[in-house]
């Protein structure tokens, strides 16, 4: 029988997820895929198989280079899987924080009230409001 190792602990083990149980109820909720069909946790990978990983608003695709049974670290997770996921990806992920993010100077504190009603005129969806 050649190498063969579960899905869930092979994604725990390159760090795409923190625990293997969350990897295991990704897996369940249908998150990852294996040419295009959502497998579960005990699916046996091989080396060369491409996965798809939903982790919130990215999608990520792997492929399978090395079968590793224990965490490694970050350093090493280059040696065990090849990134397919396109730059595209990523530029809207990196683009949606900065659209969704307030950033406020370090040490300015809390907001004061009127900067609080600034701000919940900017985020509100009915511009029209006077407040």
């Amino acid at each position: 029988m050649a190498e063969e190792l579960r899905i869930d602990k092979w994604l725990w083990a390159v760090r795409i997820y923190k625990t293997r149980t969350l990897a295991g109820d990704s897996c369940r909720a249908g998150k990852v895929k294996i040419d295009g069909i959502a497998v579960k946790p005990s699916r046996l990978l091989k080396p060369g198989d491409e996965i798809t990983v939903s982790i919130g608003p990215l999608t990520r695709t792997l492929r399978v280079k090395a079968l590793i049974h224990n965490r490694v670290s970050a350093k090493l997770v280059p040696d065990s899987l090849e990134d397919l996921t396109p730059a595209e990806e990523y530029e809207r992920i990196r683009f949606m924080n900065e659209l969704n993010a307030e950033r406020r100077e370090r040490g300015t504190g809390r907001p004061t009230k009127k900067e609080r009603r600034s701000i919940d005129r900017l985020k509100s969806p009915d511009t029209n409001t006077e407040v």
